[in-house]
């Protein structure tokens, strides 16, 4: 995992799921009528939340599943499978829908502050960003490499942040269409990525060569 080819795909997976871009028109939806102070301050707790959140996962999840005995074999096999759902909703744009509708939901039961919920969790921390934490960190061998993937999930974070900052300028850049096309190849990414955590659960059970 300390190699730069691996580090090079956990940041792949991670910017893949957690989806900066697609994640910024949810953001000024989210934000409208704040002024730039306050939304830097929803960004900024936003951001520390959900990375609250990582360490919590890459420190306590491959325990937990051990809790509940589930190998970390049978774990890449459904997180491989979820992931590629996810790709399979991006290549079809029904995953933006489907984000713009739980933060349209969730904001509907808000007065101001959509930092905590809907923003950190579920649209930046949600079930695949847990599950890829979880995968990543469960192929790391000693605390260099566990440290390794918290060095690149800070990296993640840190472009959340900065795109959250920056997210009226993106979208004026990018235009629905550009958004659009990052986000098919981006699924097309995932969809690959996916299908090698499986084959690598198959292998752990002896199976796939």
């Amino acid at each position: 995992m300390t190699e730069l080819p691996a580090l090079i795909t956990a940041f792949t997976t991670l910017f893949i799921i957690i989806d900066p871009l697609g994640l910024t028109p949810l953001f000024i939806a989210l934000t409208q009528g704040m002024t730039p102070a306050q939304r830097r301050g929803v960004a900024i707790r936003a951001c520390l939340t959900a990375g609250a959140l990582m360490v919590v996962f890459t420190l306590l999840g491959e325990a937990v599943l051990n809790f509940v005995g589930i190998s970390m074999d049978a774990f890449r096999i459904a997180g491989g499978i979820l992931l590629f759902l996810t790709a399979l909703e991006m290549l079809f744009q029904r995953r933006q829908a489907r984000k713009a509708g739980e933060a349209n939901e969730a904001a509907s039961h808000l007065d101001d502050d959509p930092s905590i919920f809907p923003l950190a969790l579920p649209l930046i921390v949600g079930p695949g960003t847990i599950t890829t934490i979880i995968l990543l960190t469960g192929q790391a061998d000693g605390s260099a490499e566990v440290l390794a993937v918290g060095g690149v999930l800070f990296a993640v974070l840190l472009i959340v942040f900065v795109a959250f900052l920056s997210a009226s300028f993106l979208e004026r850049l990018l235009g629905r269409t550009g958004l659009n096309i990052v986000t098919r190849v981006l699924g097309m990414l995932l969809a690959a990525l996916a299908v090698q955590f499986i084959l690598d659960g198959l292998r752990g059970f002896g199976l796939g060569g």
